[in-house]
């Protein structure tokens, strides 16, 4: 996390020495006390190849880290960064991708997603009247590691896959007027072919005005991500969540 960390911090500082006339940078991190719950279903094209995999909706705290930079130049979008690390445990069943689980045998599984998010976003609205609002794209990408642990006369199972996903992205904020406190809402949204993905926020942040430089803040929120997929195209389908209370701290420049 401390490497991730400083690469989005230097990628802050790059841009800013790109671009003399920056208006505003931020950079954070945090933790998010996340609940998974739902599964993933898999029928292949051959007879026998299917199963089932239901996550255990067990409390997992996963770390996070942000940063955006804000330019005075209209035409180009300015850059957010985002990452977050999530786990969680399940229960695998039948012939997971043609494994060969015997039937009625439960096994226990992991699932890791290292996410990045790579946000070109234009601000509609800069604190005009106290209100900020900005429109972009994201590019997701997710580090996908699967496994299936050993059971029996089951060697278990391992799977590495990278998705990438496009999807829009809407940020609001209203600053109340001479406090340091702000309400802020964003979400990154698609929906296709059944499926659907999407990744909300909802938080309450102060800023401890300190310095004019470099200000302190600390923000505490509510993250709900979805990942369906429904696509008659794959014989994979799933219909994940992950939910809960987060808790950051993050410097505005």
């Amino acid at each position: 996390m401390k490497k991730i960390l400083a690469n989005l911090a230097f990628g802050a500082i790059l841009v800013s020495s790109l671009n003399a006339d920056i208006i505003r940078a931020e950079i954070g991190a945090g933790i998010w006390s996340q609940t998974p719950s739902g599964n993933a279903y898999y029928n292949g094209s051959v007879s026998g190849l299917r199963g089932n995999d239901t996550l255990q909706e067990n409390k997992n705290t996963s770390s996070y880290v942000w940063a955006f930079v804000k330019h005075p130049v209209p035409v180009l979008p300015n850059l957010r960064l985002e990452y977050v690390n999530i786990n969680a445990n399940g229960k695998a069943s039948g012939e997971w991708s043609g494994l060969g689980i015997p039937s009625g045998l439960n096994s226990d599984s992991t699932v890791n997603m290292k996410q990045y998010d790579i946000i070109p976003y234009y601000n509609i609205l800069d604190n005009t009247f106290w209100i900020t609002l900005d429109v972009g794209l994201d590019a997701k990408i997710i580090y996908l590691d699967y496994e299936i642990a050993q059971k029996g006369i089951f060697s278990g199972y391992k799977y590495k896959s990278v998705i990438q996903i496009p999807l829009g992205y809407l940020r609001t904020r209203v600053q109340i007027p001479t406090t340091g406190l702000a309400v802020e809402s964003d979400i990154k949204y698609i929906k296709y072919a059944g499926s659907i993905i999407y990744d909300a926020r909802a938080k309450i942040d102060y800023t401890f005005d300190i310095s004019p430089l470099i200000q302190p803040a600390l923000e505490i929120g509510y993250r709900a991500q979805k990942i369906k997929i429904d696509d008659s195209s794959t014989s994979i389908k799933t219909d994940i969540n992950f939910r809960g209370p987060y808790l950051g701290l993050f410097l505005r420049f």
